[in-house]
């Protein structure tokens, strides 16, 4: 995969994410070190690094600004990165700065989208960058989520909600989705 001017965009890898009792079963517990592993070899070649940082408006939530929680995980916390974009909605091409503006001023097309939550804020980046055009790679195993209740008390786990979003966006035509070990070549 050819990665030059290829910006990762590491989406809300933030400590209120390991609250249990909030957020309750979490899927992949390897997404960490694959975040880590992707943003290591974007700095080594100096790629563009955008980190991402979710500023919840909704009360008692564990990624309000000022809470602990909203500090970015250690994986992350001291990454090199060219924007920090701050957000309070799902995408970040509704955060602060503009995203898509910044990208478009760098002539970078292609994006390798990481963090979480696999199915909230990290498909929904996905999908607006694919409407918006460009080429998307997500690797899903750099991504994890939690269960989620719906309507009529549905609920899905979290593998099943990871799974819908590799359906979602690769069936979709909204993102390729593969594995770390494919964006890295290894």
């Amino acid at each position: 995969m050819d990665l030059d001017n290829t910006a990762l965009i590491v989406i809300d890898v933030q400590q209120g994410f390991d609250d249990r009792e909030y957020w309750g079963e979490r899927d992949n517990p390897d997404a960490e070190a694959n975040i880590g592993r992707l943003v290591a070899a974007w700095a080594d070649a100096s790629r563009p690094i955008v980190l991402v940082r979710h500023d919840s408006r909704e009360p008692g939530s564990p990624l309000a600004p000022g809470a602990p929680g909203n500090a970015l995980k250690p994986v992350v916390a001291d990454a090199p990165h060219d924007l920090f974009v701050t957000k309070h909605v799902n995408s970040a091409f509704y955060g602060d700065p503009d995203l898509h503006a910044w990208l478009g001023e760098r002539g970078i097309r292609r994006l390798v989208i990481c963090g979480i939550q696999t199915n909230q804020c990290v498909e929904t980046t996905a999908r607006m960058a694919g409407n918006l055009g460009y080429d998307v790679v997500l690797p899903i195993d750099a991504t994890h989520t939690f269960e989620m209740a719906g309507p009529g008390g549905i609920r899905l786990t979290a593998a099943e909600l990871a799974r819908a979003t590799a359906v979602n966006l690769d069936g979709g035509g909204f993102a390729r989705v593969v594995a770390t070990d494919d964006v890295l070549g290894a």
